[in-house]
């Protein structure tokens, strides 16, 4: 299983499936980060947290413990 968390800066990635529960999960649906989005990692934070990234054609920051419930292929 692969999380955006490992995700490399310059790869592009898709969601396949969101971990997490409640508030969590809802916060990150809410972001625009759903099943079968399209996820670019632009950046990462010299000591990796936030990681920056694009989704649906707008920069979002993300925390590392967020990204790390994002499974992507």
């Amino acid at each position: 299983m692969n999380t955006l968390k490992q995700t490399k800066v310059g790869a592009s990635v898709r969601v396949v499936k969101l971990h997490g529960e409640g508030a969590v999960k809802r916060r990150i649906m809410d972001m625009g980060i759903t099943k079968g989005a399209e996820i670019y990692v632009r950046k990462v934070a010299p000591l990796g947290d936030p990681i920056e990234v694009t989704v649906r054609g707008y920069e979002l920051s993300l925390r590392k413990e967020d990204a790390e419930m994002i499974e992507v292929e």
